[in-house]
């Protein structure tokens, strides 16, 4: 396909389905909930960890655990202790995480606010103007949160060890990009600097579009393909994502026809 029909494709993708009343079903619908940026950025990191497997058990997941955290994350954090969370979540499993993989992740969250004040603030620590990606901060950043012994097992994926981290990348699309779709929230950190979310879906348009010939899904997939989208997007390589994975969702959306 043509570059230019591969833009023109792109685009009218965009515009036709990059709409609020095609957010569910998706967990970046929680995050819409929540105005203050504090328990938005908590709400993201929860609804990002759990995103893999079937996007209903999905749903339930992360509803069950903000519920449990209602009406704000953020104050949630601060009033509970470890032993308190693992309590509070001792009879959460989804798939193969269980209460205290969530616990020793809302601990690492807990400890970052403690340091840092804000997740936010953590993460632009480890960010420089000349990063061509945000790849080196996202690996201080996974570090940050599962430091002091917190153990929330794979629900934190660590780049350095050749991971795609589709769920952390995934958090910083929501959380950096603001349209219809993304709330947004932090700043500081360039559009141009994310990483495509690497997901099955996502991988077998990156093949069928040519933007790698890797069947592996691991970071140097993710970054190729990234920097496939680049050329189209070279301020935002991920702002096509949300509308290119609803192929894997949408029953009207057909990958054969992109």
């Amino acid at each position: 396909m043509r570059p230019k029909n591969i833009k023109r494709k792109l685009e009218n993708l965009y515009r036709q389905y990059n709409k609020d009343q095609y957010v569910h079903p998706d967990p970046v619908e929680f995050l819409h909930r929540y105005d203050d940026i504090k328990d938005r950025e908590i709400a993201g990191l929860v609804a990002s960890s759990l995103a893999y497997g079937r996007v209903n058990q999905i749903l339930k997941s992360v509803s069950y655990v903000l519920n449990r955290m209602a009406p704000s994350p953020c104050r949630f954090l601060e009033y509970s202790t470890h032993t308190s969370m693992c309590k509070t979540f001792k009879d959460f499993t989804h798939r193969f995480a269980r209460g205290d993989h969530l616990a020793g992740l809302l601990q690492g969250a807990k400890n970052v606010l403690d340091q840092y004040g804000s997740l936010n603030d953590c993460f632009l620590r480890a960010i420089y103007d000349d990063d061509r990606t945000v790849i080196s901060a996202l690996n201080s950043f996974s570090i940050a949160l599962t430091a002091e012994n917190c153990t929330p097992g794979h629900l934190i994926a660590l780049p350095q060890r050749g991971s795609a981290c589709k769920r952390m990348n995934l958090f910083l699309r929501w959380m950096v990009r603001k349209d219809d779709v993304d709330p947004g929230g932090w700043q500081g950190i360039a559009l141009s600097k994310l990483i495509v979310p690497l997901d099955t879906h996502m991988h077998k348009i990156g093949l069928k579009l040519g933007f790698t010939k890797s069947r592996q899904a691991n970071m140097r997939t993710a970054l190729e393909i990234t920097s496939g989208f680049r050329q189209f997007a070279p301020d935002d390589p991920v702002k096509y994502d949300f509308v290119l994975t609803r192929f894997g969702i949408r029953s009207d959306m057909d990958i054969d026809n992109l």
